[in-house]
């Protein structure tokens, strides 16, 4: 028997997260949702490129990722695209006419059973303020596509912390997964 055939024992189950055991390999569930998660790569109309900036209790700092949420989390027909236009919205008050799912794959293999899907939002269209939702407490910040880069590492440098999947993201604004054009 392997370490991947044993049964799972479950070391702490809280309401948000689960630790599990499975041999001897020790790593965090989602209590909520489908285990997956999607990350919205948006750009508006005017070729801005959307950021939300958030406190994160686990880093203790603010963060600047790309907008981004859970899948099944108190929505149960939800899909990776449904999910997609819904926090879309509710983080930074814009709505996309088109949703395309671009690759799906794990964020931490190491730590976490969490999926996550890269989607692609076209044709935005401006319906509200955005911020988030319940306690969320978030800032959209609309920043142009050509400066993107460099507003990102001044942030870093104001005392941010970067989700590292930023660049993956700007790289598919333009790009396909496979190297191809949009």
């Amino acid at each position: 028997m392997t370490e991947h055939d044993d049964a799972p024992e479950i070391l702490y189950d809280g309401q948000w997260l689960r630790m599990v055991r499975r041999g001897h390999w020790e790593y965090a569930e989602r209590t909520h949702g489908n285990g997956m998660a999607v990350i919205i790569i948006a750009v508006t109309p005017g070729d801005d490129v959307l950021f939300v900036e958030q406190y994160r209790v686990p880093l203790g700092a603010r963060t600047i990722e790309m907008p981004a949420g859970l899948v099944g989390d108190d929505h149960a027909h939800d899909t990776l695209e449904s999910a997609a236009r819904r926090e879309l919205v509710e983080e930074t008050g814009w709505e996309p006419a088109r949703v395309d799912v671009l690759l799906v794959g794990p964020t931490s293999s190491g730590m976490s059973s969490e999926r996550i899907a890269f989607v692609r939002a076209r044709n935005l269209a401006k319906v509200g303020e955005g911020g988030g939702v319940d306690s969320e407490d978030i800032t959209v910040h609309k920043v142009p596509r050509a400066q993107a880069p460099a507003w990102l590492m001044q942030k870093q440098a104001e005392g941010f912390e970067l989700d590292l999947k930023l660049w993956a993201g700007l790289w598919m604004i333009d790009h396909n997964p496979d190297g191809s054009p949009v």
